[in-house]
Protein backbone atom coordinates (compact mmCIF):
# COMPACT_ATOMS: atom_id res chain seq x y z
CA UNK A 1 0.00 0.00 0.00
CA UNK A 2 1.28 3.17 -0.79
CA UNK A 3 1.47 5.39 1.59
CA UNK A 4 0.73 8.97 -1.04
CA UNK A 5 -2.36 6.87 -1.39
CA UNK A 6 -3.73 7.61 1.83
CA UNK A 7 -3.28 11.31 1.57
CA UNK A 8 -6.10 13.87 0.30
CA UNK A 9 -5.15 16.83 -1.16
CA UNK A 10 -7.68 20.19 0.24
CA UNK A 11 -7.00 22.79 -2.95
CA UNK A 12 -7.40 26.11 -1.74
CA UNK A 13 -6.68 25.47 2.44
CA UNK A 14 -5.26 27.22 4.26
CA UNK A 15 -5.72 30.18 1.94
CA UNK A 16 -6.73 30.31 -1.59
CA UNK A 17 -4.26 28.56 -4.30
CA UNK A 18 -2.47 26.30 -1.52
CA UNK A 19 -2.89 22.85 -1.38
CA UNK A 20 -2.99 21.32 2.08
CA UNK A 21 -2.02 17.61 2.30
CA UNK A 22 -4.05 15.99 4.54
CA UNK A 23 -2.87 12.86 6.53
CA UNK A 24 -5.76 12.12 8.30
CA UNK A 25 -6.96 9.25 6.22
CA UNK A 26 -3.64 7.90 6.49
CA UNK A 27 -4.21 8.01 10.06
CA UNK A 28 -7.35 6.62 10.29
CA UNK A 29 -6.61 3.55 8.18
CA UNK A 30 -4.89 1.13 11.02
CA UNK A 31 -2.46 -0.51 8.07
CA UNK A 32 -1.17 2.40 6.47
CA UNK A 33 -0.76 4.02 9.96
CA UNK A 34 1.18 0.70 11.11
CA UNK A 35 2.85 0.88 7.54
CA UNK A 36 4.22 4.55 7.86
CA UNK A 37 5.38 3.51 11.85
CA UNK A 38 7.26 0.63 10.56
CA UNK A 39 8.91 2.76 7.96
CA UNK A 40 10.01 5.36 10.26
CA UNK A 41 11.15 3.24 13.04
CA UNK A 42 13.30 0.54 10.76
CA UNK A 43 15.04 3.72 8.78
CA UNK A 44 15.96 5.07 12.66
CA UNK A 45 16.77 1.72 14.68
CA UNK A 46 20.32 1.44 15.46
CA UNK A 47 20.90 4.80 15.04
CA UNK A 48 21.45 6.03 18.68
CA UNK A 49 18.80 8.06 18.95
CA UNK A 50 18.44 10.04 22.25
CA UNK A 51 15.29 12.45 21.35
CA UNK A 52 12.82 12.92 18.75
CA UNK A 53 11.94 16.56 18.25
CA UNK A 54 8.03 16.76 16.57
CA UNK A 55 6.63 20.18 15.36
CA UNK A 56 2.95 21.12 16.65
CA UNK A 57 0.54 19.30 15.97
CA UNK A 58 0.41 16.52 13.21
CA UNK A 59 4.41 15.93 14.00
CA UNK A 60 3.24 14.79 17.55
CA UNK A 61 1.12 12.50 16.09
CA UNK A 62 4.00 10.32 14.57
CA UNK A 63 7.11 11.41 16.63
CA UNK A 64 5.67 10.33 19.63
CA UNK A 65 5.14 6.33 19.21
CA UNK A 66 8.37 6.89 17.32
CA UNK A 67 10.13 7.83 20.07
CA UNK A 68 8.43 5.03 22.36
CA UNK A 69 9.72 2.59 19.63
CA UNK A 70 13.22 3.73 19.65
CA UNK A 71 13.72 4.04 23.30
CA UNK A 72 14.11 8.30 23.54
CA UNK A 73 12.85 11.19 24.63
CA UNK A 74 9.94 13.17 22.77
CA UNK A 75 10.72 16.73 22.71
CA UNK A 76 7.63 19.00 22.05
CA UNK A 77 8.06 22.10 19.51
CA UNK A 78 4.76 24.67 20.11
CA UNK A 79 3.62 27.23 19.24
CA UNK A 80 4.47 30.62 21.10
CA UNK A 81 2.83 30.57 24.61
CA UNK A 82 1.67 26.44 24.83
CA UNK A 83 4.13 25.48 26.66
CA UNK A 84 3.97 25.67 31.18
CA UNK A 85 8.13 26.32 31.82
CA UNK A 86 11.16 28.38 30.68
CA UNK A 87 10.92 28.02 26.75
CA UNK A 88 13.40 29.45 24.24
CA UNK A 89 11.68 30.66 21.01
CA UNK A 90 12.42 31.53 17.23
CA UNK A 91 10.96 33.76 15.02
CA UNK A 92 10.10 33.09 11.61
CA UNK A 93 8.13 34.12 8.41
CA UNK A 94 5.89 31.37 6.74
CA UNK A 95 3.67 31.46 3.52
CA UNK A 96 0.87 32.76 6.25
CA UNK A 97 2.28 35.39 8.04
CA UNK A 98 5.01 35.33 11.37
CA UNK A 99 5.23 32.84 14.08
CA UNK A 100 7.50 31.63 16.40
CA UNK A 101 7.91 28.13 17.72
CA UNK A 102 9.10 27.37 20.84
CA UNK A 103 10.54 23.92 23.15
CA UNK A 104 10.84 23.91 26.90
CA UNK A 105 14.83 25.44 27.68
CA UNK A 106 15.26 22.00 29.67
CA UNK A 107 14.22 19.97 26.74
CA UNK A 108 17.47 19.09 25.32
CA UNK A 109 20.94 18.89 26.25
CA UNK A 110 24.40 19.52 24.85
CA UNK A 111 25.34 16.51 22.32
CA UNK A 112 21.70 15.14 22.37
CA UNK A 113 21.25 13.10 18.72
CA UNK A 114 17.81 14.42 17.65
CA UNK A 115 15.36 13.21 14.85
CA UNK A 116 12.77 15.87 14.02
CA UNK A 117 10.00 15.28 12.66
CA UNK A 118 6.51 16.63 11.02
CA UNK A 119 3.93 15.50 8.47
CA UNK A 120 4.55 17.60 5.80
CA UNK A 121 8.03 19.24 3.82
CA UNK A 122 6.55 22.31 1.84
CA UNK A 123 9.01 25.36 2.18
CA UNK A 124 10.57 24.45 4.90
CA UNK A 125 10.24 27.41 7.43
CA UNK A 126 8.09 25.88 10.59
CA UNK A 127 11.22 23.22 9.98
CA UNK A 128 14.65 25.37 9.73
CA UNK A 129 12.78 27.44 12.93
CA UNK A 130 12.24 24.21 14.66
CA UNK A 131 16.08 23.32 13.35
CA UNK A 132 17.21 26.66 15.15
CA UNK A 133 16.20 25.89 17.95
CA UNK A 134 17.61 22.76 18.58
CA UNK A 135 20.97 24.01 17.73
CA UNK A 136 20.30 27.02 20.63
CA UNK A 137 20.63 23.86 23.31
CA UNK A 138 23.88 21.96 20.97
CA UNK A 139 21.84 19.84 19.75
CA UNK A 140 22.71 17.23 17.11
CA UNK A 141 20.07 17.16 14.82
CA UNK A 142 20.59 13.55 12.94
CA UNK A 143 17.91 13.76 10.17
CA UNK A 144 13.92 15.80 10.01
CA UNK A 145 11.91 13.54 8.83
CA UNK A 146 8.45 14.45 6.76
CA UNK A 147 5.77 11.54 5.82
CA UNK A 148 5.11 14.04 2.49
CA UNK A 149 6.99 16.66 0.84
CA UNK A 150 5.74 18.50 -2.09
CA UNK A 151 8.61 19.38 -3.57
CA UNK A 152 7.50 22.39 -5.67
CA UNK A 153 8.01 24.71 -2.82
CA UNK A 154 11.39 24.58 -1.94
CA UNK A 155 11.88 23.05 1.36
CA UNK A 156 14.12 20.41 0.66
CA UNK A 157 16.94 22.66 -0.76
CA UNK A 158 16.47 25.18 1.70
CA UNK A 159 16.96 22.81 5.03
CA UNK A 160 20.06 21.03 2.48
CA UNK A 161 21.47 24.04 2.32
CA UNK A 162 21.77 25.14 5.85
CA UNK A 163 23.41 20.95 5.94
CA UNK A 164 20.48 18.79 6.76
CA UNK A 165 19.29 15.56 5.92
CA UNK A 166 16.42 14.82 4.99
CA UNK A 167 14.09 11.79 4.73
CA UNK A 168 10.51 11.87 3.59
CA UNK A 169 7.92 8.83 2.64
CA UNK A 170 6.13 10.27 -0.21
CA UNK A 171 6.12 12.94 -2.67
CA UNK A 172 3.22 14.80 -3.40
CA UNK A 173 2.42 16.85 -6.45
CA UNK A 174 0.88 19.72 -5.32
CA UNK A 175 -0.59 20.70 -9.21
Amino acid sequence: MPIKSRIRAIPDFPKQGAVFCDITPLLKDAAGFRITMHKLVNHYSGKKISKVAAIESRGFIVGSPLAYALGAGFVPIRKKGSLPAETIGHDYESVIGTNCVEMHADAVSPGDRIVLVDDLLATGSTCEAACALLRKAKAEILECCFIVEVPVFGGRGRLQKQGLKIFTLAEFDSG
